[in-house]
């Protein structure tokens, strides 16, 4: 029996709406079993963002200016109905809440990561971008304390590409695609310890540190 215009609408509007559900199902993962909120973020497609400004200066990773929020804790119900509101949106996470992140050439993260696995160093979760930078999830703090933190470990001289983001800035959630780069994705997923007590960055800093410097 052949395909006909009808069955292929059909079957489009199946994907559109098991789509749907995958990322309600994302979202209300992120908000009901890690903690987390999450912000409907703009999508990008050959550079070009779907927020609408052509001068926009983070095409596809930024929030949605008009869409609400998912807070923390919302259930299963509240993220569907929240996500409905916002077809095709991606999932950012918001920082300087619940964790900050340290930020380092993808090389280099997934070296320093398999040191500290055999170091035995606490670790929150890590994501990869497609953009080649690893993102290590720390506690909320990190970011106005580096410069610090890197002073008293004789780093603060060092030409480093290692940088934290802290309140105000937004990482995408995996699997959501990244200004059309392609999707982030995780090294180390979340766990319900590391989400809700992601490790202090000094406890991290000095293997980054190193590995970034020698990079």
């Amino acid at each position: 029996m052949g395909f006909t215009i009808g069955g292929i609408r059909e079957m489009r509007s199946g994907t559109r709406r098991r789509g749907r559900a995958a990322g309600a199902t994302a979202v209300a993962e992120y908000t009901g079993l890690w903690g987390w909120a999450v912000a409907p973020g703009a999508r990008a497609s050959a550079g070009v963002c779907s927020c609408g400004d052509t001068a926009c200066p983070a095409p596809g990773a930024h929030p949605l200016d008009f869409a609400r929020e998912v807070p923390p804790g919302a259930t299963p119900g509240m993220a569907a109905d929240a996500w409905a509101e916002v077809p095709g949106a991606s999932m950012l996470l918001p920082v300087g809440r619940s964790f900050d992140v340290l930020d380092v050439p993808e090389a280099a993260g997934r070296r320093a990561l398999v040191r500290m696995e055999r170091m035995g160093l606490p670790l929150g979760p890590v994501s990869v971008t497609p953009s080649g930078r690893t993102q290590f999830f720390v506690a909320p703090g990190a970011a106005a304390g580096l410069p610090g933190l890197l002073y008293r470990m004789g780093w603060d001289d060092a030409d480093l590409d290692l940088r934290a983001l802290g309140r105000g800035a937004y990482v995408t959630a995996p699997p959501s695609d990244l200004g059309g780069l392609g999707p982030v994705r995780w090294l180390r997923p979340p766990a319900p310890d590391t989400a809700a007590a992601p490790p202090q960055a000094r406890l991290l800093l000095g293997t980054l540190a190193y590995i970034c410097h020698r990079w």
